[in-house]
Formats: structure tokens, sequence, C-alpha cells
């Protein structure tokens, strides 16, 4: 979770600032060789493609900083969070996949970095291999899994993830539905919120918002570093000499990064991507055949669907776009229910001559199911918009209301599934909205400005 960090060390390096200005920050990363004696690796391909990981370090964390993010209790020693990003060969595409941290994986044959007790190939969840070898071992494990050869690694942790944010200003995140976590302390309501450091480390760490877990936590991850890469990039950092420094410095002041990751590669990245926006990256997880396989002495874990992964690190390899290409779309407002799953009925209230008309028009314009055939019949004289709807849809009521500011809800038992519309006289226009999870097409990827809040 704290790998937006990391993605946001190559969005900084876009701003060009110059040579002398990243040469001084280099100093401040902290090096490790998770490379060293490494054999039988995968073919290069094509672009380039960096390890991300996130640990459950929280020495720096000051004792009134775990009390109100509730960051309790002693750490693992391993991978909280690890994201295999793929910077595509002409640097305009970022394909960020995630990958579970309870995946079920069979580490290599290795010697256990604390013990150092001879250890052969055995099975374990995927989080592990960072607690018995460290950044060589997690390594190694993940390119056995996914035949994507590795050629940078970054790791961070909760202090560099919430110093940060805030060094960016903090970053906006909008949500359909309230969000509570009593384990993290999250309690967010519907709507639009900016974060600071800590309100954002509660965010991308919460769990047990739903039944979704810890697949539910990765999709808010990916929303997470879509926001902060559009904060980065249209936020003044990237082309203003002090943000950049003070963000820079702060940002790789906590970074443990390869011995390969430099000046020169962050100047290279920087030109190559400039221009980058949340339009360029792609967020997706690694296809599912069992969220809860169970395996001796390892408890529930989770199995990838091993065809539909290796097709997936083949799209990565063979530097292949992840998201389906979508037709350019207002901005919408995300919404618990997608319109398209929503059946209406438009009735007009007024003495307008085609509003009902005008209205379902509209609603259907946004991806509504309307009837097609608005009714007459209103009181006439209605100035406020009115939905009447059967409780049992009442999610599906508020994705419309949304839709038409300045309605009015109104419950009325046994409607059924389709939701009525009486157009009143406050009616302006239709506000376009959307199901907040996107089609992702093959390979469930959806791009940043689709997870994004609305402008």
């Amino acid at each position: 979770m704290r790998v937006a960090t990391g993605l946001s060390v190559l969005v900084l390096g876009a701003s060009g600032i110059g040579h002398a200005v990243v040469t001084g920050l280099e100093g401040g990363i902290d090096r490790v060789d998770p490379f060293k004696d490494m054999k039988n690796r995968p073919p290069g391909g094509h672009g380039l493609n960096l390890l991300l990981v996130g640990t459950d370090s929280r020495d720096k964390i000051t004792a009134a900083e775990k009390a109100t993010y509730k960051l309790g209790g002693a750490p693992c020693h391993c991978t909280d969070t690890l994201m295999l990003v793929h910077l595509s060969a002409d640097r305009q595409r970022a394909s960020v996949v995630s990958l579970p941290r309870d995946s079920y994986a069979e580490i290599p044959s290795h010697t256990d970095r604390t013990t150092g007790e001879e250890h052969s190939a055995h099975p374990v969840k995927l989080n592990a291999a960072y607690a018995e070898g460290g950044p060589h071992l997690t390594v190694r494990t993940v390119e056995q899994m996914t035949g994507v050869k590795i050629d940078h690694y970054l790791e961070a942790d909760f202090t560099s993830f919430m110093k940060t944010v805030d060094a960016v200003g903090g970053v906006e995140i909008c949500t359909a539905e309230p969000l509570k976590d009593s384990y993290t302390g999250l309690d967010m309501a519907a709507g639009t919120h900016k974060l600071d450091g800590g309100q954002a480390l509660q965010y991308v760490r919460s769990r047990h918002i739903d039944g979704a877990a810890d697949l539910g936590r990765m999709e808010r991850q990916q929303k997470f570093v879509a926001a902060l890469v559009g904060r980065a990039t249209s936020g003044g950092v990237l082309t203003d000499p002090a943000k950049f420094q003070k963000v820079a410095s702060t940002t790789l002041d906590a970074i443990r990064a390869d011995k390969g990751f430099g000046t020169e590669q962050m100047l290279e990245l920087g030109k190559a991507m400039r221009g980058f926006t949340p339009a360029s990256s792609e967020f997706t997880s690694v296809p599912l055949a069992d969220d809860s396989f169970q395996v001796k002495g390892l408890g529930s874990t989770v199995k990838w669907d091993e065809a539909k992964s290796r097709k997936l690190f083949q799209a990565l390899r063979e530097d292949k776009p992840l998201a389906p290409a979508l037709p350019a779309r207002p901005k919408a407002a995300p919404v618990d229910v997608a319109p398209e799953q929503i059946k209406v009925q438009v009735y007009n209230g007024t003495t307008k001559d085609g509003l009902g008309q005008e209205v379902d028009k509209a609603l259907r314009a946004t991806g509504f199911d309307t009837t097609r055939a608005p009714r007459g019949g209103g009181p006439g004289d209605l100035k406020q918009t009115l939905i009447t709807f059967d409780p049992r849809w009442d999610r599906s009521a508020k994705a419309l209301a949304t839709a038409l500011p300045g309605s009015e809800l109104k419950a009325v038992k046994g409607q059924g599934g389709t939701l009525n519309v009486t157009a009143g006289a406050n009616f302006t226009k239709v506000r376009a909205v959307k199901g907040e999870q996107p089609e992702g097409g093959e390979f469930g990827a959806v791009t940043g400005d689709q997870v994004a809040c609305p402008s």
C-alpha cells in the first residue's frame, strides 16, 4: 500500500528540473542489492519492469501516530503489498499489476537471512518471501511466478508514505458509499475527501470494510496510486523547483532501491515521461482461480488462475496495453450501482411540453435503462423533481438521485424494480454518473482517469 510512494519517485522524475538537483537527492536513497548472484532469470522483454514493495515496518512511527492511526502490534517484517509496474518502451504507458500478499507461492531454495539455515523450495504465502530472504528472495519468487524479468526494485514503509502524501499537499479520494473500518479507524462518508498522510494510510490499509477483504483493499490502493499520480502531475510539483525539492527529498529519504536505480535512470525516465497523467496509467490485479485456497500449514491462501495469469504476464513481456480502448467520455460522478443496471420510468410533473422526453433522453445518454416512453399524468405544478423507489432498491435510488441534483427521494413499498422519476420545474440537467467499478476488459484493467474523482 505504501508503494504509491515508490511510484511517485518515477512521476517526480518527469520534472526535468536538472541533473544537479536529482544527483543531490539520490544520496538519500538507502541501497539494497536484490539481484546479487541471481541465475536462470527470465529473458528481458520490451519496456522496463519495476517491483514496488510496501513493508509493514513501523520503526519510525511516533507513539501518537500509532495511537491515532491504530498502528500498534508487532510487524511481521514481511511485504504488506507488492505491485509489478511495467513502463512501456515508448514511456507512454505504465501498467500496474497488484500481486496479492496471500498468494500461494513456492519459493526457491535459499539461505534464511536471519538464521543462516538452508531451505529447500517450499510453499508459502507470497509476503513471507521477504521475511525469509529479504528483497533478493522476493524478486526471485516474483520472477519465478510471473516469468517477468525485474529491472528495478523500490521499497517503502509507513513513514515514507505519510510524509510523501503530506508533502504533495494531500490527495483527493471519492467514494460512492461510506467506508468504515474499526481496525484502522477509517471513517469516511460518501463523497469526496482530501486525505492527509495519516488518513491516506488508514484508507489504503483498510481490509475490513466489506467481504472483499484484501482484494477490495487492492482496488482502493490502485485508486489511491492513480490519485497520487494526478496530484503530482497537476499540483505544480513537477514544475516548481521548491515543491519538487521538498517532495522528492521527503520521498527518497525513506525509500530503499536497487543499486542500479540512480541519477541517470531517474533523468532518463523523467525526459520520457513528461506529460504523464492518470490516463497514462492502467491498473489490474492477478486473475484468481480461488481466493480461499486451503493449504496445510499455511491456512487460507489466494490461488492464481494459471491460464489467465500466464496471458496477463505475456502481455507485459510483449509490451501490450492491458486496459481496453474506450471512447472519450465526460467526467462522471462515481455511484454504487452502475446506471446500466437501473430501470427508470420518467413522468412529466409540469406543464412544460416535452420535459419528460428531455429527461428520459438525458438519463439514457448517461447510461440509465429508461423505458424511452415518458408519460404525463403528473401534478402539473411540481416544483422539485421526485424519485420514488421500492426500499429494496435504495442503492439504485441514491445513484439516480446523484444524476438528478436537487431531486427528492421517496420510498414506496411494493413499487418493484423500476424507479419512477417525476420531473419538476427545478430540473436543469442530468449529471453524468458511472459505476464505481468500471469495465476492465479481458484483464480487468482500468486507466487512472477512470477511477479518479470527477473534476
